[in-house]
């Protein structure tokens, strides 16, 4: 394939479900001459409940289906995925460039150069499972990372309950115990990283709970190392024709459209969503055992 038809493939963006087309957005925003096309995992939902393993083997068989469709590039929109399953995707589909969501989270709240802890809110599985920490551990062993789990929001998100007193009541009430604990000894959080791709739709309900105390979003740095890459890869589409977008979920794609509109900011339709069926990679023993 030459360069210059490659430069047209689409961006491929896996989540698990949704909530990853914040990060789908994000792109749009930031490479409006892109092509995109985004897989949820719609029918395996939720990851987080999953073991390690599991998620790995989903993740690996539905982006089977992305790369089988011609992609130029991976993004894991999902925290759980990056969390145990980047390392595999980037082994599996090399030379395609994989981009999972932790680290570019990581670097953005460490160049604000704030001083204090951060604190990442994230579902149940990215805090137990320590994701951030791992990562900012490793760029910055001496910095203090609380992650903090906060799974209702997802809930909120879904059903589009993004601002008003109402959410801010909620948001408040998770992170008092939080702040409690902190204001015993004192000390203010360099900045709140939103660890969940549900997230950013509540952005502006959890600012106003946390008052002065900056919001990263992993989803702008996300799109940002995008373009990066492409940029050094010369991956870049030039072609003047206008850019589309395609969707796929594995179950629900009436509901997939009904929420898409709350992460998207504009409304698409079931008819744009493509129902997909995930073949499931059979793990033999001898595999696990190496694995």
């Amino acid at each position: 394939m030459s360069s210059l038809t490659k430069r047209d493939l689409p961006i491929g963006i896996f989540d698990s479900g949704i909530g990853g087309l914040t990060v789908l957005r994000a792109l749009q925003n930031t490479l409006p001459q892109e092509q995109f096309l985004y897989l949820g995992d719609t029918a395996r939902l939720p990851y987080g409940t999953k073991s390690p393993q599991t998620v790995k083997n989903y993740a690996l068989n539905a982006n089977e289906i992305l790369v089988a469709s011609g992609v130029k590039a991976l993004v894991v929109a999902c925290n759980t995925a990056t969390a145990v399953a980047l390392e595999a995707l980037q082994e599996k589909f090399y030379p395609l460039p994989v981009i999972g969501v932790i680290h570019p989270g990581a670097t953005a709240s460490l160049n604000l150069n704030e001083n204090g802890p951060i604190v990442v809110l994230a579902t149940e599985s990215t805090a137990k499972w320590h994701a951030y920490r791992q990562v900012l551990s490793q760029m910055a062993p001496h910095r203090e990372v609380i992650e903090w789990p906060c799974s209702l929001l997802v809930a909120l998100a879904e059903e589009g309950w993004c601002e008003g007193p109402l959410v801010e009541q909620i948001v408040s009430k998770l992170l008092a115990p939080l702040f409690a604990q902190l204001d015993e000894v004192k000390v203010k959080p360099a900045c709140v990283l939103l660890g969940c791709t549900h997230f950013p739709v509540l952005k502006s309900a959890i600012q106003n709970v946390v008052g002065d105390i900056p919001i990263v979003d992993p989803a702008h740095t996300v799109a940002e190392e995008v373009q990066t890459l492409l940029l050094e890869q010369n991956l870049l589409r030039l072609s003047p024709t206008t850019a589309k977008t395609g969707f796929m979920a594995t179950d629900g794609v009436d509901r997939f459209a009904r929420v898409a509109q709350i992460f998207l900011g504009y409304p698409i339709s079931s008819n744009d969503v493509e129902l997909v069926t995930v073949i499931p990679t059979i793990v033999t023993s001898a595999q696990k055992a190496v694995g």
